[in-house]
């Protein structure tokens, strides 16, 4: 069964230096007749692309690839600007971490908000909250708010959130290096089970030793473009021969 697909998915995005550009220059410009339009750059371009459910998938590529674009696109945090995409079943983004937090409101509260987005009922992310602060460690700050707590803290919680809910498809994006050692282990045992199951897990990584080791198939983003897919392995060697063609 499909769990993921995108036709024809492209995405233009804004560059950078247009997003510092202040709101008094552009009026400013506007006025001396200067004013140009913002910079525009396709970060995907045009990707036909179908998961099925269980599949476990590497997704590897430079810096810039669009690795992490394509990731907010399945999760519906950005809309394509052409093309369609479906997808089956709940999604769990662990993607910025922490990005669907409100820093004014409690841990607490925060669980069960992110459960409502995730299209959980108030009643059983309530029955969670406990095990989703043992898990993160945070036992202590459930009255805490949010902006309170320090990088890793948000990260264990946003970690212990998406993988408590047991998601259909559940995506990563460099997420396992959160924490320190012992709760690494943690991440990698419960990790493990997802594995093990039904889930869809969809991974960015620049670890390719994890993504040949866990996953059964990759895919290669280069430059918006879908350069291979397959099995991880192959996937892997044909980047790493390619960067390595590149640099010499």
């Amino acid at each position: 069964m499909e769990a993921i697909r995108l036709n024809q998915v492209s995405l233009w995005r804004r560059t950078q230096e247009e997003f510092s550009y202040d709101f008094k220059k552009t009026i400013l410009s506007i006025l001396e007749g200067k004013y140009r339009k913002a910079a525009k750059r396709l970060v995907l371009d045009n990707l036909d692309l179908v998961i099925n459910t269980g599949d476990k998938i590497g997704i590897i590529g430079a810096n810039g690839a669009g690795k992490s674009t394509l990731l907010k696109v399945i999760c519906g945090i950005l809309a394509p600007t052409h093309g369609s995409l479906k997808t089956r079943g709940i999604i769990a983004p662990l993607i910025e971490l922490g990005a669907g937090f409100d820093g004014e409101l409690s841990v607490f509260d925060n669980i069960i908000l992110y459960g409502i987005m995730l299209g959980f009922s108030k009643a059983e992310m309530r029955g969670r909250a406990q095990s989703i602060l043992d898990f993160a460690e945070l036992q202590d700050y459930a009255l805490v708010p949010v902006k309170g707590l320090s990088s890793g803290m948000v990260a264990r919680l946003g970690f212990a959130i998406a993988t408590d809910v047991q998601p259909d498809i559940l995506i990563l994006d460099e997420v396992l290096s959160v924490g320190d050692e012992s709760f690494k282990n943690k991440c990698q045992k419960r990790m493990s089970k997802f594995w093990n199951e039904n889930t869809t897990v969809l991974v960015v990584s620049h670890d390719l030793e994890f993504v040949k080791k866990s996953c059964k198939q990759a895919i290669w983003l280069d430059k918006g473009k879908i350069k291979f897919i397959g099995k991880a392995e192959q996937a892997v060697d044909y980047y790493l021969n390619k960067s390595s063609n590149i640099h010499h």
